[in-house]
């Protein structure tokens, strides 16, 4: 059990794992799933001044070009917008909304502004990126040095616009045909034409939901560090908050102890873990990693340490410094989509999708419910059907030489018809991705993946390679051994020779080429064979222990996922928009550890198989069959558990599909491909990684969220250290969302994490930016 643990450690277990918190669903432009509500600020994601107040402003003017929005109906008790948030990004709006003269009303719950009212008493306050001039009227000047003054110069350009907010706690936005009703909590309403949430992150404090955490001596709120002079002062958290709270506690003179349940911070700025280290060493901060608290009494709090053990120590005063959810209660009585949540009609959606998917690979797969399927003998009716366009067109069908005739054959595969489809859908949405994401990285890498589904994996198994075989290419000589050798035939020689093949496909197994792509493990088909197939063993042995990992060495794992597979093809064109969805966590991450289980089952397989090769008579060439291809009638119950039907059918075909609107598209990548299973082993060793200036990252947790991997990101960029998670397939997703541009592909040295070149192929739309401005570089951003 040891050995089983230690190799997680060292494959997966060592990276952090933190998991991703709940956000509503907003889309790029703002918009979310009910039409004509707008969220903005902090919830979008990027928890900066002046990108707030860059959306706020943005919001409005997206509405403004909305047509639907241009035409409406003016009436004097309907309002043209509805801001709901007095903060930055509310303000925004407003005052943008009142330049392009609309009629706006602002409602705040508490006071204008009562986020930064709350930060502690002289915090420092950047406002950055300093090159940044956001969208709108709403400004900052370079002089913001602390929360006061900040406050008096938003309060100054909000008076200079006459913008007044109206108290009012709102409960809920609902659509009331073309319109919106916002409902407040006393049970009046307002109707407009839309709504802009600006509420930010001013839901309930987190709770630790423990005994005593109602006492008057918990605090949730950081104000005066002066107040905490002499005491003996617990502050739980491990984020920039709980760092900043400890040391200007300890500064002042309380006697600090600091718990937090993780073994290391890993989402606080790295100069306030410098800070925090240094006060441990002067004796000013006592530090308690991996515990939790389990009761606070009036003179003492009690911790949980990692190995269940209790610890109690004196104290006067607790801060928790635990952040706030976001107000998830007002999105979901909204009807507003939140990440990582469903409902009943989801669930219902997904079951369906489930049940579709496995008709289809049954029928694919000709398997268990063949003899239904085979009631519908489209596929073999179809040559019949298009014959009818007229002779010249029957004889072209009825002539295998021709393209027309070549093509008529392949319709009687059920397989064609999946891998048309296959195809035409990553064309469709690599066609939109491209569109959508709109950088050089994206559009070279969907291009190469388009390409590769195209080429080697549907032309030439489908269409090129059998119309060769019917032109007498692979009739005799070099062809002739080529083809042997690659494509074995199913037919008798005299057939082959006399081109007397029989109706229900083609002569040789063309579909082997796809294996020039599937390499072993994927492609065991060409492998395991019945007579040992030199020519694939050879080539799979270089595409599985030369090729892929030269290649992976150099440029990681994602080189062969999201370049070359034709599953990564697929996640990366229809899973795009689906990437937040991936669950993360330890728990999640321990089942990773699948896909090295069915890695060590093929190999298994493999050596079996073997020695079936040189004990042609032996029980094992009738259980490696049974096992592996499912395809004994008279063994229904183990066809079901074969390597075909668990592993290729359900796994990669239905689950793999199937959980993509539900866990991403990357969840048989991610989890159960023994490919990437053994890919993830060379990465180990690999040079790939994903750097960071740590300078830059605002710890927005973006680079996480988007991450259909489940790596956190942000854990590594906060830190500045190269992420070399061996589950990145080199998405770019994380490295375009970084509204900072902090993230870039990278060649490193291992040892030293020094980086040797890093990639030319622009995937950060803000680095583009910045080279585009002659190379400013933005510094220096912090999370106010």
């Amino acid at each position: 059990m040891n050995i089983i643990n230690n190799y997680y450690h060292w494959l997966h277990g060592q990276w952090p794992d933190r998991t991703v918190e709940k956000q509503p669903l907003v889309n790029a432009d703002g918009t979310t799933n009910i039409k004509g509500v707008y969220v903005v600020g902090d919830l979008t994601g990027i928890p900066l001044l002046k990108f707030s107040s860059d959306t706020g402003a943005k919001a409005i003017r997206s509405i403004i070009a909305d047509t639907t929005f241009s035409t409406r109906t003016q009436t004097a008790d309907v309002v043209d917008i509805i801001v709901i948030g007095g903060g930055v990004s509310g303000y925004s709006a407003a005052i943008e909304g009142k330049k392009q003269q609309l009629n706006v009303t602002l409602l705040e719950g508490n006071k204008p502004f009562s986020t930064i009212e709350n930060f502690p008493n002289n915090k420092p306050i950047y406002t950055y990126p300093t090159d940044m001039k956001p969208e709108g009227e709403l400004q900052f000047s370079n002089k913001v040095s602390h929360k006061e003054n900040l406050l008096s110069e938003l309060k100054e350009q909000t008076t200079a616009h006459s913008i007044e907010a109206k108290l009012a706690q709102v409960s809920h936005v609902n659509k009331e045909g073309n319109k919106l009703r916002v409902t407040l909590d006393n049970g009046d309403s307002l109707v407009a034409h839309r709504v802009i949430v600006a509420i930010g992150r001013s839901g309930n404090y987190r709770k630790l939901n423990v005994e005593g955490e109602d006492l008057p001596k918990v605090a949730n709120r950081f104000i005066d560090a002066q107040y905490y002079k002499d005491k003996e002062l617990l502050i739980v958290g491990g984020g920039d908050s709980a760092l900043e709270a400890a040391i200007a506690t300890a500064e002042e003179g309380a006697k600090v102890t600091l718990s937090y349940r993780q073994t290391q911070f890993n989402r606080a700025k790295p100069e306030n873990v410098e800070q925090v280290t240094q006060l441990v060493k002067d004796d000013k901060v006592t530090l308690k990693m991996a515990t939790q608290v389990s009761k606070i009494s009036p003179r003492s709090v009690q911790l949980k340490n990692k190995d269940g053990t209790d610890e109690i120590l004196d104290n006067d005063s607790v801060l928790l410094a635990t952040g706030r959810e976001a107000p998830l209660d007002f999105f979901r009585r909204s009807k507003i989509n939140i990440s990582g949540e469903s409902t009943w009609s989801g669930w219902a959606f997904f079951a369906l999708f489930l049940v579709a998917l496995t008709a289809l690979y049954d029928w694919k797969g000709y398997g268990f419910l063949n003899s239904f399927w085979s009631t519908f003998s489209y596929p073999d009716q179809m040559p019949t059907l298009i014959a009818g366009f007229g002779e010249w067109w029957q004889l072209q069908v009825n002539d295998r030489s021709t393209l027309i005739g070549t093509i008529a054959v392949s319709l009687k595969s059920r397989s064609f018809y999946y891998t048309v489809l296959y195809t035409l859908l990553i064309g469709i949405f690599g066609w939109q991705r491209i569109k959508r994401r709109k950088t050089p990285y994206v559009t070279v890498q969907t291009s190469v993946l388009f390409a590769i589904q195209l080429f080697p994996l549907f032309l030439l198994p489908e269409i090129i390679l059998p119309l060769l075989g019917y032109n007498g290419v692979f009739d005799a000589g070099i062809g002739k051994s080529f083809a042997d050798a690659l494509f074995p035939s199913y037919i008798s020689a005299q057939e082959l020779a006399t081109h007397t093949w029989p109706e229900w496909g083609h002569p040789r197994a063309y579909w082997h080429a796809y294996s020039f792509i599937f390499a072993w493990p994927l492609g065991v088909y060409t492998v395991f064979t019945d007579t040992p197939q030199v020519a694939w063993l050879v080539i799979g042995a270089i595409q599985t222990f030369v090729i892929i990992p030269i290649i992976v060495m150099k440029w990681g794992k994602g080189a062969y996922c999201s370049w070359i597979c034709s599953c990564g093809a697929m996640a990366e064109t229809m899973g795009d928009q689906q990437r937040h969805k991936m669950p993360h966590g330890s728990k999640w991450n321990k089942l990773n550890m699948l896909g090295q289980f069915i890695l060590l089952i093929a190999a298994v397989l493999l050596v079996i198989r073997v020695l079936g090769w040189i004990y042609p008579e032996s029980w094992m060439n009738h259980m490696f069959n049974l096992f592996l291809k499912g395809e004994n009638r008279d063994y229904q119950l183990v066809n079901a558990f074969s390597y075909k039907w668990v592993v290729d059918i359900l796994l990669a075909g239905i689950l793999g599909f199937g959980l993509y609107f539900k866990y991403s598209g990357r969840t048989w990548c991610r989890f159960a491909c023994p490919l990437a299973a053994l890919m993830h082993i060379y990465s180990r060793f690999g040079r790939f990684a994903i750097v960071s200036e740590k300078s830059k990252c605002i710890s927005c947790n973006q680079c996480t969220t988007v991450c259909h991997q489940g790596i956190d990101v942000m854990a590594f960029a906060s830190k500045g250290q190269p992420m070399t998670d061996p589950q990145c397939v080199r998405c770019s997703a994380c490295v375009q969302t970084c509204p900072t541009g902090t993230l870039s592909f990278a060649e490193i040295n291992r040892k030293t994490s020094a980086i040797i070149k890093k990639d030319t192929l622009a995937a950060s739309p803000v680095q583009m930016s910045e080279k585009s401005r002659g190379g400013v570089n933005i510094i220096e951003i912090k999370n106010v």
